[in-house]
């Protein structure tokens, strides 16, 4: 006989658990604290087997039934209700897993080795704020490229164009690697840089040719500290980063084989640098090591020693000098790399100099080996170039050196 739904509710429980058969094999399992539970008794093969069916009251009487019919229809089918129900149970699992936001968090601690602290920072903040609350519970294999769209639209939307770039770049990069490590077929952002909107390109400000000589002989005639003077002065005939110079230590300098070594966790893209000396950045080195020589920095701040100098200090003395807004710390490194393509030195001792990244990892380490020669050449030539202008010498601009 079927049950009825007042008599699955008033189902009271007894000191053994017992069964109120509906028919069809199914039926309810009254245990002894109360809970009651449906399950369906069916046969694959002549063996009998058991499927849960669900939890009284959260699947009443009617959906007890529902999902009867259909696991009798997967029979129907030649199917084992019991074997789909743990292979939908195993995808619900592998979804979670393998959702989008599971695999950015393992692509995140992958890479975050080879970032700054900062940058491995801003970069989970973005996909937390502006990428998991909409698709990161989502299958990663399941996103398309319109939502994805429809997702850093969002962000379009706002005028954040900057963040944009960098989050639609680690969008692509996630896929990737889902990709790669089988978890997804395709990657939906590959050809959507084209479809939104790109940043405007910053221009720091930088000196031209014309405006050398007059840069350079007020820096000459600048009053205040001698430190900050010459930290302006190397950092527009090496090339470096203001931070790859600010925070130098004196045991990176190799004064007696003439090389600077920029260790990996200073640098931009988390690689050593090695920087050829010329006579001149040699000279105010030793100037310096007068000065500095007993601390740990090269640069230290004024105020605590322990510390390298500020960030502001190089662009003080510009600031100071009459230049602010004509140059900046990072523009000496356009001035010079204008400069040394103009004067037809080899591209790859220049892109090497300014450790601008390439694309072969592997050409990139045997770079420094092989270029080193070079590129001592071309930053002598650079110092001598910097040193006639401040002189005030009459310079015919590319007569300067052997070009590579």
């Amino acid at each position: 006989m079927k049950l009825n739904a007042r008599q699955v509710e008033s189902a009271k429980a007894k000191d053994k658990p017992y069964k109120l058969a509906d028919g069809g094999g199914l039926y309810l399992l009254v245990n002894p604290n109360g809970a009651k539970y449906w399950r369906l008794k069916y046969r694959v093969a002549g063996k009998e087997k058991l499927l849960a069916v669900g939890v009284y009251p959260d699947v009443p009487l009617a959906d007890a039934r529902r999902r009867r019919d259909d696991a009798k229809k997967v029979l129907a089918a030649g199917g084992d209700p019991g074997q789909e129900k743990q292979a939908e149970k195993q995808a619900k699992v592998l979804a979670v897993q393998n959702s989008f936001e599971a695999i950015a968090i393992e692509w995140h601690d992958h890479k975050k080795g080879n970032w700054s602290e900062g940058y491995a920072s801003d970069i989970l903040e973005y996909l937390s704020k502006d990428i998991f609350p909409f698709i990161g519970k989502r299958a990663i294999n399941d996103i398309k490229p319109a939502e994805m769209l429809a997702v850093l639209r969002k962000m379009e939307q706002r005028g954040v164009l900057d963040k944009l770039k960098k989050t639609r770049q680690a969008c692509r990069q996630i896929f990737t690697h889902a990709v790669i490590t089988g978890r997804a077929e395709n990657n939906p952002v590959t050809d959507l840089a084209g479809a939104l909107k790109a940043p405007k390109q910053k221009h720091f400000p930088h000196l031209s040719l014309d405006q050398l000589p007059g840069f350079l002989n007020a820096l000459n005639d600048y009053s205040g500290s001698m430190v900050t003077r010459s930290a302006t002065r190397l950092l527009m005939l090496t090339g470096l980063r203001t931070i790859e110079l600010r925070s130098s230590e004196w045991a990176d300098i190799d004064l007696e084989k003439d090389l600077w070594q920029i260790p990996a966790e200073l640098m931009k893209m988390r690689r050593p640098h090695v920087v050829p000396l010329s006579n001149q950045v040699k000279r105010l080195l030793e100037e310096v090591h007068q000065l500095t020589g007993r601390g740990k920095y090269v640069f230290p701040g004024r105020n605590d020693a322990g510390k390298p100098m500020s960030e502001a200090s190089i662009n003080q003395v510009i600031k100071r000098i009459g230049y602010d807004g004509k140059a900046t710390g990072h523009g000496f490194r356009h001035t010079m790399s204008t400069i040394l393509h103009e004067q037809g030195y080899n591209t790859a001792w220049i892109e090497t100099q300014l450790a601008h990244v390439d694309k072969n990892s592997i050409r990139g380490t045997y770079n420094h080996a092989q270029y080193l020669d070079g590129r001592r050449e071309m930053l002598q030539w650079y110092a001598d170039y910097m040193e006639a202008l401040a002189n005030g010498d009459n310079v015919v601009h590319g007569a300067f050196g052997k070009r590579a």
